[in-house]
């Protein structure tokens, strides 16, 4: 096995009704952007149940982060950022718009101008450098709610690139299977394909012997295949869902 270190300090809020308690965790003077993508969450109650938790908050509001986060468009967002004077930012979506939301937050205190140098050296964002953040997950696909890596893209220059850094674990990440009930099937199976996908590149990678992860990573695939026919069941199945969203 390798050397490695290993922390993951995100709190784990799961279960059925528990977009509620953004309110109690979210600190009381924050004044917070909501980041979310093609606004499916205003059609399905997800955006009234994050709009009622934070009733007695400030909040900003930006929408329109797309699959795969573009650079471009986050800038748009860094600027709403600094003119809104935002102290804490709360993504509400699946991986990409938590990715979008973790370059955020990594570019909000960073000083140089070129934000995309972040990516580019890359800059690695250590503790209390980024700005706080947390995630109401709506899509499990990528883990992206409890981990500190992310991905975005430039069109202009069709570059994909990565970082993260300690600094970038949300502080706290909902998850709430019940969302699943009001996703598109298809959605869903491309969720369940990414999740797949993910966990069997790490798991054909040669050589390891990490034989301990290599079997964490075997039940995450046998989970996924046993759950994946309930979860795109016609009927709801709330453990399946749950399943699928703590895979």
């Amino acid at each position: 096995m390798l050397n490695f270190e290993f922390k993951n300090p995100t709190k784990i809020i799961f279960g059925k009704d528990e977009i509620a308690k953004l309110e109690k965790e979210i600190p009381k003077d924050a004044k917070i952007l909501m980041l979310y993508g093609g606004g499916s969450i205003k059609k399905n109650g997800i955006y009234e149940q994050v709009k009622t938790a934070l009733k007695d908050f400030e909040v900003e509001e930006f929408g329109g982060i797309p699959a795969n986060p573009e650079y471009e468009v986050l800038m748009e967002a860094l600027k709403l950022i600094k003119e809104k004077n935002i102290t804490f930012l709360l993504a509400v979506g699946g991986g990409s718009v938590i990715d979008g939301t973790k370059f955020l937050s990594a570019a909000a205190n960073y000083e140089g101008e070129d934000k995309w140098e972040i990516l580019t050296k890359p800059v690695r964002t250590f503790e209390g450098e980024g700005m706080p953040f947390a995630t109401v997950l709506t899509m499990p696909a990528t883990g992206s709610e409890m981990n500190s890596g992310y991905v975005v893209s430039r069109r202009a220059t069709n570059e994909k690139l990565s970082t993260g850094g300690p600094g970038l674990f949300p502080l706290f990440s909902i998850l709430d299977p019940e969302v699943i009930r009001s996703i598109p099937k298809k959605q869903i199976a491309n969720g369940i394909a990414d999740a797949y996908t993910h966990v069997l590149e790490q798991y054909m990678t040669f050589p390891t012997f990490a034989t301990l992860q290599e079997r964490f990573m075997e039940s995450i695939l046998q989970t996924l295949q046993e759950v994946a026919p309930k979860v795109l069941a016609d009927e709801f199945d709330y453990d399946a869902a749950g399943n699928f969203m703590w895979r």
